[in-house]
């Protein structure tokens, strides 16, 4: 039993030391950060790096990443994004560290070179001592997990507790607006917070890569089970967080003392360890009334907080060309293009308009939850997930007509898209985020890589209908499809339902006021969202004839966000051009560039996403901004100036003026 308790103990160090990590930066600048695991990742790939592929030593490998390089990136980062997240709203900050969680690993892929193994040295000299105590074994690398985490609590406890520079940083988490009227510089502090953070990431990212692997796919799970330890710390509770760490980390182990790792209940019961803690959390506080977003700072901060005008209105309604709307008119003249594009492509750029357009399909969803109802669900590619099962369960074992199965199946989908709606309603922002984005994992491991339509990775068949065989004619039956459920969009946007809907996502409180249901709005757009992923998932399966159950890894989601935020989450149209985009960059650079060079297009997808930071209304709407603004100057510029009137006498009354005009 020791065995299992020392092994649980060594990986909830790991999880306590992440979680406090988020913790820390949450309260100190409001800011949840999602590329946790990337920024992990980094810090471990420059330590690999140097220790095995340029043979330094542990202790100067070491030292050099954690002590100079995490530092020098957390400070950069905070100096290049971080800083300009103050004010913005929750999805946001979100969204820009999800960028940054895109562009990263690429980033450094790119400048470091691609490892052909995951396989990686922590902390501990290999091959690894094994020590035994009290009849248990122990091995270096489960003794460096317990290392850092003693250093981790007696050095951040001492430094928080007895220093000045702990005294500045608990004083900016209360308020930084009074900070700075006492003399400190609240952006240093923050920047300092900032650095600390990335070292813990580091630390954090080198002490698992020895057990999960060298790569973002492997510490992914890591973070988001940190998420759990930060949900029962409600966001703020340091010390609570780090032993709920602990506590996930025995749960995890101890329990296979008495099942086999090996089995079915195993591979069902260990990866939902950590939801079952953020579900227990979840519930205790919706019980207590507290499920709210945790607000960062005093109550100075939040009275002069200005917000960062998160809007994402397109102001060019009032652009024409004729009698027709501009945007309209684009969009046609796109959606032309596009319908013309079979007829001259190849086979090779026909095929990959066929995958943007289907992959447009799924965007939409995104449009519909998080465009229209204001919620950040990261889920929505385990719904596409699901599609692709439906209709392979439907159409190939069941022996449906493919098309039937692709629009009746996904029906299923909505019960479980009112059911994620109605336990997350009452959860603020943030906290949708981690539990959507728990689900995703849940879902794909639990769900769409069964053996009965993972087939070893290569998916199961799923059969094209009879009229829609060839490349042409599907692109076709896509875009079809895509344009019905676009003018859906639309038309909910321009319904009463839909304006209800705007008017929840602009505030909640306000449309009590006058009646609206809050519960109604957001579960509507929840169902239609869940039904929508899941459509486009069974024409992603139809598309590529087959399931493919790895296509839909949460990580790939995340980058579809990304992409789709940088353009615009409410233009329907910023949907079709993203699924293009996805699949025409990647290509042209394959085609026309240096192979070292074809991970640029995420990187360019990750950097979009970040730079919402300064944009946070999306490109379109910004260049819409832009060209209105310029059609305003000219009219200025056109129209004649007024003549001034005349100066009133002192001693006329209201109707003097008048009568000085006729004089004059």
């Amino acid at each position: 039993m020791l065995s299992y308790i020392l092994a649980g103990l060594a990986t909830g160090s790991i999880f306590a030391i992440a979680a406090g990590s988020l913790v820390i930066t949450y309260v100190a600048s409001g800011v949840f950060n999602l590329a946790f695991a990337a920024m992990a990742f980094t810090v471990a790939r420059v330590y690999y790096q140097l220790h095995v592929e340029s043979g330094w030593g542990i202790a100067p490998a070491a030292f050099v990443s954690l002590v100079v390089f995490a530092p020098l990136m957390g400070a950069v980062l905070y100096l290049v994004l971080f800083r300009f997240l103050q004010g913005r709203s929750t999805i946001i900050k979100l969204m820009a560290t999800l960028g940054l969680s895109v562009a990263l690993p690429p980033l450094v892929e790119l400048v470091l070179g691609k490892l052909t193994a995951n396989t990686a040295p922590g902390l501990a000299p290999v091959p690894l001592k094994v020590f035994r105590f009290a009849g248990a074994t122990v091995n270096a690398d489960q003794v460096a997990m317990y290392i850092g985490l003693l250093v981790v609590l007696v050095v951040g406890v001492g430094v928080l507790r007895f220093t000045d520079i702990g005294l500045k940083v608990r004083a900016l988490v209360d308020s930084g607006a009074l900070t700075s009227l006492s003399g400190t510089n609240p952006g240093r502090v923050s920047m300092g917070v900032w650095a600390v953070s990335t070292m813990l990431a580091g630390l954090t990212g080198i002490l698992v890569a020895p057990t999960s692997g060298l790569s973002v796919a492997g510490m992914t799970p890591l973070m988001t089970t940190a998420f759990a330890a930060v949900v029962a710390a409600r966001l703020k509770n340091l010390p609570v967080a780090m032993g709920v760490g602990l506590l996930i980390g025995l749960a995890g182990a101890v329990p296979q003392k008495w099942i086999d790792p090996n089995s079915s209940f195993s591979h069902y019961f260990l990866p939902c360890i950590p939801f079952i803690f953020m579900l227990a959390a979840l519930v205790y506080f919706a019980v207590r009334g507290q499920t709210g977003d945790q607000a960062t700072g005093g109550a100075l901060d939040r009275a002069i907080a200005v917000e960062g005008g998160d809007s994402s209105v397109v102001p060019s309604a009032g652009l024409k060309i004729g009698r027709f709307p501009l945007p309209v008119v684009l969009s046609v003249v796109f959606v032309v293009v596009v319908g013309l594009l079979p007829q001259v492509f190849n086979t090779y750029w026909a095929g990959l308009t066929a995958s943007g357009i289907v992959l447009a399909i799924v965007l939409l969803s995104y449009t519909l939850v998080t465009g229209e109802g204001g919620m950040l669900w990261l889920c929505q590619i385990s719904f596409a997930g699901f599609g692709a099962i439906l209709v392979a369960e439907l159409a190939t074992l069941r022996g449906w007509d493919p098309i039937v199965a692709t629009l009746v199946g996904p029906l299923v989908a909505i019960p479980i898209g009112l059911l994620i709606g109605a336990l997350t309603i009452r959860l603020g922002e943030l906290y949708i985020a981690l539990v959507t984005l728990t689900v995703a994992l849940l879902a794909q491991t639990l769900v769409i890589t069964q053996t009965r339509w993972y087939n070893f990775g290569s998916g199961t068949p799923v059969s094209r209908p009879s009229f829609a065989l060839d490349n042409k004619a599907f692109i076709y039956l896509a875009l079809a499809v895509f344009l019905a459920v676009a003018l859906l969009v639309v038309n909910l946007r321009r319904s009463t339902a839909g304006l209800a809907l705007g008017a929840v996502r602009w505030s909640e409180n306000g449309a009590r006021t006058i009646g609206l249901s809050v519960l109604q709005s957001k579960l509507l757009v929840s169902a239609l969202a869940a039904y929508v992923a899941t459509l486009g998932g069974a024409f992603i399966a139809m598309n590529n004839q087959t399931t493919l159950p790895d296509f839909f890894q949460p990580f790939t989601g995340l980058v579809w966000l990304a992409v789709l935020m940088t353009l615009g989450s409410r233009s329907v149209m910023a949907a079709l051009v993203t699924g293009l985009l996805y699949y025409y960059m990647p290509a042209l650079f394959q085609q026309y560039l240096p192979t070292s060079l074809g991970e640029v297009p995420i990187i360019l997808f990750g950097l979009g996403a970040v730079a919402l930071a300064t944009h946070p209304e999306g490109a379109f709407s910004q260049i819409a901004g832009d060209m209105t603004k310029k059609r305003a100057k000219k009219a200025t510029a056109k129209s004649p100036t007024p003549p001034p009137t005349p100066p009133a006498s002192p001693t006329s009354t209201t109707s003097e003026p008048a009568v000085a005009g006729r004089h004059a």
